[in-house]
């Protein structure tokens, strides 16, 4: 397995967000691993229409040439794909050899890393997205060709009695894993976001941007504990 700091990185951002969202994230990044850090050019546009497969496909696409693009300018043969959101969710399909939509991504041949950042791998509900990845890869399918991390944030407790910001989360909670009274980032409950197979780290300061996001996963603070954390998990 490649280490973290020897090959360049991709991110691929989450539902609705857009490339600049990440450029803080993305230098926090290089100068962590001193490697270039690629961010996939998804927009809104492509995120409205991610709600069938069609959607998927052009996601997967964009993502195939950041992939492709990292990998030319660099002597590594794999990277290193960081996925926010459900970034982390479409990430794990692009991962797969098998035939989608016509088209085969194979994206496990070039991907010795794939972390996902508050990602709702799990719920009782779901998007289809969400549910055709789960169904068809589930948890950490591709490994050992490929290593999981996945990050989860605990910064805000679901409750119903407490502040807004809490009470906002519980509803939120509840309708992806159908208990409100859990910790999560806000949005997506820790145990939603934790993929099983996969090397687990939690956050205790972390929040899912968009809505109470003063300190989320991408926040130079929190890019540091979880990057040092995964290289000491993989002994780097």
């Amino acid at each position: 397995m490649h280490p973290l700091s020897q090959q360049p990185i991709v991110i691929i951002g989450g539902f609705l967000s857009i490339p600049s969202f990440y450029k803080n994230m993305s230098r926090t990044l290089y100068d962590l691993s001193s490697q270039p850090v690629y961010i996939c050019d998804i927009n809104l546009i492509d995120w409205f229409w991610a709600f069938g497969k069609y959607g998927w496909l052009r996601i997967l696409f964009k993502l195939k040439h950041t992939v492709e693009t990292a990998l030319e300018r660099s002597y590594s043969r794999r990277v290193t794909l960081i996925g926010h959101s459900s970034g982390g969710v479409i990430a794990r399909l692009f991962l797969s050899p098998d035939d989608f939509m016509g088209h085969k991504f194979n994206g496990l041949k070039y991907v010795s890393h794939l972390i996902s950042l508050g990602s709702p791998h799990y719920g009782i509900r779901g998007t289809a997205m969400r549910n055709y990845v789960q169904k068809t890869y589930p948890d950490g399918y591709f490994q050992p060709d490929v290593e999981y991390i996945s990050i989860a944030g605990s910064a805000v407790d679901g409750a119903k009695t407490n502040s807004l910001i809490s009470r906002i989360s519980y509803y939120c909670y509840k309708y992806i894993c159908g208990n409100g009274d859990v910790k999560g980032d806000g949005l997506v409950p820790a145990q939603s976001a934790l993929l099983k197979g996969s090397i687990h780290i939690i956050l205790s300061s972390a929040s899912h941007p968009f809505l109470f996001a003063r300190d989320w996963y991408g926040t130079s603070s929190n890019v540091y504990k979880w990057w040092n954390e995964i290289n000491s998990c993989l002994g780097n």
